[in-house]
């Protein structure tokens, strides 16, 4: 293994144990439950929107499964939480680009973008591990859609 491959390893496994944004909210805005068939891993995702419904305000996480699919969670809570509903989008779409790589060379500008995130550059080479990895982003949109209708 090599350094930048062990360095994204480390990124994972704290992440993984860290479990940033773990927890309920009281009255959320919008909620998603997910779960990879595959494997079990599980999520119910909380957001609460701004007052101007425009930004994540806060959002909460509670689940199990493997280090992958909880560090992707944790990694994506830090990045996103305060962002406005489009940088959700756009990040979601390149992080779901970087999945689809399939381990190719990922372009430096997304990297910057993905932040830690791109230590999952290495998963998108085990299309059965693409699932874990996805399994909060999904989740996030889907709470985040549910919160923009209940606003309306």
């Amino acid at each position: 293994m090599n350094d930048l491959e062990q360095m994204y390893q480390d990124i994972i496994l704290d992440a993984a144990r860290e479990r940033h944004g773990e927890g309920v909210l009281s009255a959320p805005d919008g909620e998603s439950f997910q779960v990879n068939p595959t494997c079990g891993d599980q999520v119910n995702m909380q957001v609460k929107l701004s007052p101007d419904g425009e930004h994540l305000a806060d959002i909460k996480w509670d689940g199990h499964g493997c280090s992958i699919s909880q560090a992707s969670i944790s990694i994506m809570t830090d990045m996103l939480e305060g962002k406005s509903l489009d940088e959700l989008q756009h990040l979601y779409d390149a992080f779901r680009t970087m999945m689809d790589t399939r381990g190719g060379e990922l372009p430096d500008e997304l990297a910057d973008q993905l932040e830690d995130a791109s230590a999952f550059q290495g998963v998108s080479k085990f299309p059965a591990r693409i699932k874990c990895a996805l399994l909060g982003w999904m989740a996030l949109r889907e709470a985040a859609d549910e919160a923009v209708k209940a606003k309306a």
